[in-house]
């Protein structure tokens, strides 16, 4: 078989690495959705099995299918989005919105319609909105700083120190001594995290338009321009002229299937992809699926024991997975920051996105997601797009070079 005879180490390393990164750093923000859904250990637990086994089943398929190394994952940005809509959305209409998305991207997907979407979306816009939807994140770090400062303040120092001295495993060693501190400081007690296996638990979905337009929709959005934009960057840059087609149309179906059982749209990693993809998982390019089939591996592992992970979790203080979660998110909150601040010609429009995003309302029922792209883009056209004006074209820019 060709995968034992292109198996190696490193791929298999990079593989695992990876999955250790996402469990822990992006799924400190899923615990945070979980906690303001209030939802029990046992929902909990079928919410990270289904994301687990979501990035499993589509990285592996991909991997062996494309032979790339095609690393998939839970949608980061979507699960930051679930945080300001729980508690007043249900689970129901989460999954029927969850559904919703995997449906859109399908379509998206199976017409090759990727690049003239992404093409379509001011790129700023987009940037902003996610640094929106981030934002709360970056604040919770120090928000935990008044309840439990001297975890807080040992978690950044901590990861300072480690972004400096070994970048790649920040996340992981930041899990690591996290855990000791909270032991030390806030007398957390890992006597209860014990072997338990995940037991999935179907959720009847609801479909409703105020799930559609506050969730669906940017779901959809964010997975495109956040996910699946810079992980195809990255596959090309990596030298794979990986088309998108058969990426997107795979994962939207994996969406599907999870969905029934809390998992949130898997997408194209960004951040963990990289380790995949690069000369450390192996020297040679067409060996390196090996490592997205580790990788896939791995979750199925994980998804496995998704009990264990959540007593894990549970077990410690929510302040440090706000402390984690936020830490985790700085990298995708400043590449965020910095797209929008880059794009001059519509900076305006854009810091209206972040700011209504960042906000946080809810109006009419909508989150602040949706408001963010509506009232960003109408200001982008009204700035920026040719109008007619008693029977005239005109635009404010042509005005203002006359």
């Amino acid at each position: 078989m060709s995968l034992l005879k292109d198996a190696s180490l490193p791929a298999l390393t990079a593989g695992f690495v990876a999955v250790l990164i996402s469990y822990a750093g992006p799924l400190a923000i899923f615990f945070q959705a979980a906690q303001s859904a209030e939802i029990s250990n046992a929902m909990m637990t079928s919410w990270v099995w289904a994301i687990s086994l979501g990035a499993a089943a589509s990285g592996i398929l991909l991997s062996l299918w494309l032979k790339v190394p095609v690393v998939t994952a839970w949608s980061a940005p979507g699960t930051a989005l679930l945080v300001s809509l729980f508690p007043e959305l249900s689970l129901g209409e989460a999954v029927g919105a969850y559904l919703s998305a995997a449906v859109i991207l399908f379509v998206v997907g199976i017409t090759g319609s990727f690049d003239r979407i992404v093409q379509a979306i001011p790129p700023g816009i987009a940037s902003a909105m996610m640094a929106g939807i981030l934002f709360q994140f970056g604040v919770g770090i120090f928000v935990a700083l008044e309840s439990v400062p001297a975890l807080a303040i040992g978690m950044i120092v901590a990861y300072l120190v480690f972004k400096r001295l070994n970048p790649r495993y920040s996340l992981i060693l930041l899990l690591i001594v996290g855990v000791v501190l909270a032991v030390v400081l806030e007398g957390a007690s890992l006597r209860g995290v014990s072997i338990q296996l995940a037991e999935p638990q179907f959720i009847r979905p609801e479909w409703t338009w105020h799930a559609t337009l506050s969730l669906a929709i940017p779901l959809a959005l964010v997975s495109l321009t956040g996910q699946f934009l810079p992980g195809m960057a990255i596959l090309r840059t990596s030298g794979y002229d990986t088309p998108a087609r058969p990426i997107v149309t795979i994962t939207s179906l994996t969406s599907f299937a999870t969905a029934f059982f809390g998992g949130i749209t898997t997408v194209v990693a960004a951040i963990t992809a990289a380790i995949c993809t690069g000369k450390e998982a192996h020297e040679d390019p067409d060996k390196r699926y090996v490592a997205g089939v580790a990788n896939g591996l791995c979750y199925l592992i994980g998804g496995t024991f998704a009990g264990t992970i959540v007593l894990l979790f549970t077990s410690l203080p929510g302040e440090f997975v706000a402390v984690l979660a936020g830490l985790a998110l700085i990298g995708a909150i400043t590449s965020n920051v910095s797209a929008f601040a880059a794009r001059k010609e519509h900076l305006e429009a854009s810091v209206i996105t972040f700011i209504a995003t960042a906000s946080g309302i809810s109006f009419l029922g909508l989150g602040s997601a949706f408001w963010g792209v509506v009232v960003g883009s109408l200001t982008y056209q009204l700035l920026h797009r040719p109008f007619v004006l008693s029977g005239r074209r005109t635009a404010s820019a042509a005005s203002e070079r006359q």
